[in-house]
């Protein structure tokens, strides 16, 4: 990190829930947390095509360390 700014936790999450905000995936219920770069994302998601795009997205925001996992799907109800 020779020569750059560290990006603060604060900064980082602010970036990665905008860039959250443009996957279209607004039916998603998605938290993320911040802790020394690394990215948690929780919440529910509405099926498996709506990770993919919530993984890159914060994965490549700059700063960014890890991005870690936890959405689970949302189970339907059966009638």
């Amino acid at each position: 990190m020779f020569g750059r700014k560290a990006i603060s936790d604060k900064d980082l999450l602010k970036t990665v829930n905008q860039k959250l905000s443009r996957t279209g995936n607004s039916s998603a219920r998605i938290l993320a947390t911040v802790s020394h770069g690394t990215i948690t994302l929780t919440g529910t998601i509405h099926g498996e095509m709506q990770r993919i795009p919530l993984m890159k997205a914060a994965s490549r925001v700059e700063g960014v360390r890890q991005v870690l996992d936890q959405m689970q799907v949302a189970v339907k109800a059966k009638n």
